[in-house]
């Protein structure tokens, strides 16, 4: 089983990420963080990289049924999403697939959670 389902599509960087932003708010998520690797590694080890953003996508609902569930999945969340532009105008967009992150947990009830979650952010990448 793959930890993640990703998607490329042709647009520039930024509108990649507004599209995807646009995408999990129809599925209920908001983005809580979101960290400028590209950024980041410029201004820590003086090194260029290619634009590569992770945002921190949270659907407040089923983060506090998940929370209710196991007070330790937090160490989990927000479910990451990853924008990479690679090549110009050739953008991945990856999702964390939360099925197969939370497999080590063995909680029935977190398990349908991570399914409704999995097929939220499956749809996601569908609509990009």
């Amino acid at each position: 089983m793959g930890y993640y389902f990703s998607k490329t599509i042709n647009t520039d960087f930024e509108g990649a990420i507004q599209k995807v932003t646009e995408a999990l708010k129809a599925e209920g998520f908001g983005i809580l963080t979101e960290i400028d690797m590209k950024a980041t590694l410029k201004k820590k080890l003086d090194v260029d990289f290619y634009n590569y953003k992770i945002l921190g996508a949270c659907n407040p609902p089923f983060a506090y049924k998940a929370l209710k569930t196991e007070d330790k999945i937090g160490t989990m969340l927000p479910c990451n999403v990853i924008v990479q532009e690679k090549e110009k105008g050739q953008v991945e967009v990856s999702v964390v697939d939360p099925v197969a992150s939370m497999k080590a947990i063995e909680n029935d009830e977190l398990h349908d959670i991570a399914t409704e979650i999995r097929g939220r952010l499956q749809r996601v990448i569908g609509n990009l």
